[in-house]
């Protein structure tokens, strides 16, 4: 049996988020500039190089997997690492599959997700206005997105919505969105703006709309009943007695939520990232290039890596300016 991963607080690794790919069919203003510089595909990672490191992180403990971007749809042939990862939940070892999309792509690939035994994904949306849309999107088209997700719950799929919370913009669409969600059978989880990506200390300040706002508005209208349930991420979650909906909320500025972190986060380029706010990364592409009929090197760097985790992230935009900002873009890490 082999040695679980347990980070030097005592936190056990059981969640890897992966990013397939760090291109994207969307430019959202708070995740990538208009004329983003993607990486070289040769640089990536093949799907067979993303099966084999995720099926060693599956070997040593992590139970469930998200796959995400960038557009973790958009990436050619990409079902041939869903189907390939299927056989670790037809196994047993892998207690989830999902992924975090923009709803472009549901359209197509709903049936063949959920046949590949994915049962729940998150669908990131900030607006259900088309000009707002198109406009914090600036290449999105919304009835797209929608369509996507009538199809992924046709298909049987589970839909969360996630929300980026932006102050200006999505403010006045508070109730809108949980009504919506509710109606829809969906629960919703806010996220408070993150400051990742040479975008200005500014405009993260101007965008950032505290999500304890958030909530003191949302009680105003509705009876919330704080619930104890997690779901491996880092949302609390309150249930809406009068719609009987989840409200998620992802603090990482006014709550932080390391002292349980169970995940850490692969690139399409094969980086490890132990913390999504920090910049310490470990270089998995060497030793899975380097030995490829070998495993022991692979895991031996994968231990070596986890043993790094820090305790936390500083992100802070206290005084007026982003105190812990991260250079690289959110697409690079993955959401």
């Amino acid at each position: 049996m082999k040695v679980p991963l347990i980070d030097k607080f005592g936190r056990a690794i059981t969640y890897l988020r992966v990013s397939v790919t760090d291109r994207c069919d969307f430019r959202c203003v708070y995740c990538m500039v208009e004329n983003m510089k993607f990486l070289p595909k040769k640089d990536l990672l093949t799907l067979e190089e993303l099966d084999r490191l995720c099926s060693t992180f599956v070997s040593l403990g992590v139970q469930k997997l998200r796959i995400t971007g960038g557009e973790p749809l958009v990436r050619r042939n990409v079902m041939n690492f869903f189907n390939g990862m299927a056989r670790h939940l037809e196994s047993g070892a892998l207690k989830e599959l999902t992924l975090t999309t923009n709803g472009s792509q549901l359209e197509r690939f709903s049936k063949e997700l959920y046949a590949a035994g994915i049962r729940r994904v998150n669908v990131s949306l900030d607006t259900l206005s088309e000009e707002k849309f198109a406009r914090v999107t600036r290449w999105g088209r919304l009835s797209q997105v929608l369509r996507g997700i009538d199809a992924a719950q046709n298909a049987g799929l589970r839909i969360k919505i996630n929300a980026v919370a932006l102050k200006g913009f999505n403010q006045d669409e508070l109730l809108t969105l949980t009504e919506w969600c509710a109606e829809g059978g969906m629960d919703l989880t806010w996220i408070e703006v993150m400051p990742m990506g040479e975008m200005g200390s500014e405009g993260r300040i101007g965008q950032y709309w505290s999500l304890r706002e958030l909530r003191d508005t949302l009680d105003d209208h509705y009876t919330l009943v704080d619930l104890v349930e997690r779901t491996g991420g880092p949302a609390r979650y309150v249930r809406l007695e009068e719609t009987g909906q989840k409200i998620g909320f992802i603090t990482p500025l006014t709550h932080n939520f390391c002292e349980s972190c169970n995940r850490v986060r692969l690139t399409c380029t094969g980086e490890l990232y132990m913390c999504l706010g920090q910049e310490d990364m470990a270089d998995l592409r060497l030793p899975l290039r380097k030995f490829p009929f070998s495993q022991e090197p692979l895991e031996a760097a994968i231990h070596d890596a986890i043993k790094l985790k820090p305790k936390g992230h500083d992100f802070d935009y206290s005084r007026q300016r982003v105190a812990g900002q991260m250079s690289r873009h959110m697409s690079h890490t993955g959401g």
